[in-house]
């Protein structure tokens, strides 16, 4: 078998894993996720721009500020998600706060959390035209794409990969 053959037939044979682990980072991108009573959760502030929008000079007045909250259950299924818009980068701080605000009321609502690593599925959350979600990215080609298995986090562009560690690529 061709070296390139090769390559194909194992990316082929390797998939994203039916869970993928995210480490608690601190004060850092992950350092908003854990365990409340009810399951899991990811929160965070992110910036996004809409389908279709190509960024450019007025790009703090294109990128949307939005509160985040995705909720999934003890086995990593998705069970839910709250998303807020609360206004455009060119507005800050005043979005970042709005955003901080809606945020803490949402995490608050969900009772006891403690900040830990997580462990969640694939999904796929389509909002205000904007993608939200982890997902599979992994391609047969290994010319195109990250060159195996492969789940980018959107809208916040944290990748996952093997060794499925829970640590991610920017």
């Amino acid at each position: 078998m061709s070296g390139r053959r090769a390559t194909l037939a194992r990316i082929r044979a390797v998939r994203l894993p039916d869970v993928i682990p995210i480490k608690y980072a601190p004060d850092y991108r992950t350092g908003r996720i854990g365990r409340h009573t009810s399951g899991q959760f990811f929160a965070d502030i992110t910036g996004a721009y809409q389908e279709g929008v190509r960024p450019g000079h007025d790009w703090r007045n294109q990128q949307r500020i939005y509160a985040v909250l995705h909720l999934f259950d003890e086995s990593g299924h998705h069970t839910g998600s709250n998303l807020r818009f609360t206004g455009v980068r060119g507005d800050s701080p005043a979005a970042v706060e709005a955003a901080e605000q809606v945020l803490s009321d949402w995490l608050a609502g969900l009772g006891a959390v403690t900040n830990c690593d997580i462990a969640i599925r694939p999904f796929r959350v389509d909002f205000d035209n904007v993608v939200f979600g982890l997902i599979d990215e992994t391609t047969d080609d290994p010319d195109e794409g990250h060159g195996g298995p492969w789940a980018e986090l959107y809208p916040q562009g944290l990748g996952f990969h093997e060794p499925w560690n829970g640590e991610y690529d920017t």
